[in-house]
């Protein structure tokens, strides 16, 4: 949620802010729910003056032995009024509680101008893309002729956009984990943590899929209102809400292995093929909380953790800064990962990583101090997938193909793979 003080203060500013990103900020709206808030609660603080007003003469007239009959009705009446506008001056506070949720973040000031992600603006490229003397073949075909990925047989059991993956291909997907979580752990300094995989209501609005993505959403029904998680940004940024840090404890830098699930709404007839978009995926979540003045250095420290995956695992990829228009609903600034698939010929975004300044922290209630007496302050939260295992399991499927259909495994995946080096036919491995 953006600051309501400055909106306030300056909602001309804001709205310009939002219209980088496309937003038109409904200011006629705002103006006219804060105008009526403050006449309310005017109102309400001259009633409960003179409320006590009369609760002090009829105070006065008791010890005097004076009739109190009249103030005793006129205390009656004014509580009556009081109890009225109170009523009606939640109601406005929650009207426009509701109206700021819906509301993106602000943009930072270093991102690009744009209006979708043709005007975004590539960093750096890293790591040679491969060359084969051969038609290399997207991951589908791979999987198929190696036996490893079957699409009919999920969904015959589910549906559309899902996977089976069979033997070495299995393997391959949860060495990737154990590597990624490992690298994290003792490189970066990340601490692991399993978490839930259900969600509530207030986990999802705290960090801003809520009310505006529910569409996106797997929503169990039943008594309680719980949704399929959507990503690891939720139950570990959540691990802060309704707290006050110290500032000697942070930066938080967490990491979990979690399944996301996501209806992929809007996206009908958009990478239907494969595991580029499905509706259940796993990722390694990163999330840093950190002080404000630290979280654009804490940006370029998560990026770089995310690129150390590629890196290792010898994957071509670029560094690309999301122009305004192409930026999610909560992020101030983004930066995407994007990894080379020689079977489509292109670069294809593998993570975000993202700096949410106060956005989450405001929904969250989460908060700082930087000693006992001081004033808490707004958290920063940041995070990124380091990486999305799907899509890694893809990139490495393409980039190390052979020209038999076989594919090389990277060597820093070789502990986790029980001796296996190759992928060879009917989804087995050899060494």
């Amino acid at each position: 949620m953006i600051d309501p003080q400055r909106l306030r203060r300056e909602p001309a500013v804001v709205a310009a802010n939002l219209a980088r990103r496309g937003y038109v900020f409904d200011q006629v709206r705002f103006e006219a729910l804060e105008a009526k808030r403050r006449r309310t609660q005017t109102e309400l603080e001259a009633l409960r003056a003179e409320r006590n007003r009369i609760s002090r003469a009829i105070g006065r007239a008791k010890v005097c032995g004076e009739a109190i009959t009249e103030m005793l009705a006129e205390a009656g009446e004014l509580n009556r009024k009081e109890s009225k506008l109170k009523r009606s001056f939640t109601a406005l506070e929650a009207e426009l509680h509701d109206f700021l949720l819906g509301v993106p973040n602000q943009v930072h000031e270093s991102v690009p101008n744009g209006v979708d992600e043709s005007d975004n603006v590539e960093i750096r490229r890293v790591g040679k893309r491969p060359k084969f003397d051969f038609n290399p073949r997207d991951h589908v075909t791979l999987g198929e002729m190696l036996g490893g990925m079957d699409f009919g047989l999920a969904a015959r059991i589910t549906g559309s956009r899902f996977v089976v993956l069979r033997g070495a291909f299995a393997r391959l997907h949860r060495a990737l984990v154990q590597f990624m979580l490992e690298l994290h752990r003792k490189r970066h300094g990340y601490e692991e943590l399993y978490v839930p995989y259900l969600v509530n209501t207030d986990s999802l609005t705290g960090t801003g899929q809520l009310p505006k993505f529910k569409a996106e959403l797997f929503q169990l029904t039943g008594e309680r209102n719980w949704y399929l998680t959507p990503t690891g940004e939720v139950p570990l940024t959540n691990l802060i809400r309704d707290k006050i840090l110290t500032a000697a404890s942070m930066p938080l830098c967490m990491m979990a292995q979690t399944p996301c699930f996501r209806s992929e709404a809007g996206s009908y007839g958009k990478d239907t093929r494969g595991m580029i978009r499905q509706h259940q995926f796993e990722k390694v979540e990163l999330v840093q909380v950190v002080q404000p003045e630290c979280s654009y250095a804490a940006l370029e420290a998560l990026t770089g953790h995310a690129e150390a995956v590629l890196q290792a695992l010898g994957l071509p990829y670029r560094v690309v800064a999301l122009c305004a228009g192409d930026l999610g609903f909560g992020a101030a600034k983004t930066y995407d990962l994007e990894v080379w698939l020689p079977g489509q010929n292109r670069y294809r975004e593998i993570s975000s990583c993202s700096n949410f300044e106060d956005f989450q922290a405001r929904r969250l209630q989460a908060r700082f101090r930087d000693s006992a007496a001081a004033k808490p302050r707004w958290v920063h939260t940041l995070n990124g997938s380091g990486l999305a295992v799907g899509r890694t399991l893809v990139a490495v499927l393409e980039n190390y193909q052979q020209a038999d259909g076989s594919v090389q495994i990277p060597e820093v995946l070789h502990p986790w793979m029980g001796g296996i080096e190759r992928l060879e036919a009917d989804g087995t491995g050899c060494a």
